[in-house]
């Protein structure tokens, strides 16, 4: 038997292991985010990500819809955990800068009676 390091192979018994799950996300969504992401790398003069943008909001949506792990879509896309998180914060970011501010839609439903449109 040959010693892994030599051959570069997996060490006995072991195998690497992905799965895939369905995602049901619309092509608006992934698209509103990945445009977000454009202007945003525009606006700060970013060169460049090692993902695009499109690819980068799938792994960010997968990672906030179905609690994956960090470092488990870090691996699986070639990318380090810490990288994941700071997309992650980055788009969540971007998204809640285009949330309107609470007080301001509070104001807006006292003036409509209480009633939301």
């Amino acid at each position: 038997m040959e010693l892994c390091d030599e051959t570069k192979e997996r060490a006995e018994g072991t195998c690497p292991l992905v799965y895939q799950c369905r995602l049901p996300l619309s092509t608006r969504t992934v698209n509103h985010l990945a445009g977000l992401l454009r202007r945003h790398l525009k606006a700060i003069r970013s060169r460049w990500r090692v993902l695009p943008p499109g690819r980068i909001a799938v792994i960010v949506l997968a990672v906030l819809r179905h609690d994956q792990r960090l470092a488990d879509m870090a691996g699986g896309n070639s990318v380090s955990e810490s990288t994941v998180r700071r997309w992650r914060d980055e788009l969540i970011a971007l998204l809640a800068a285009q949330a309107p501010r609470l007080d301001r839609v509070l104001k807006k439903a006292a003036k409509q009676g209480g009633r939301w449109s």
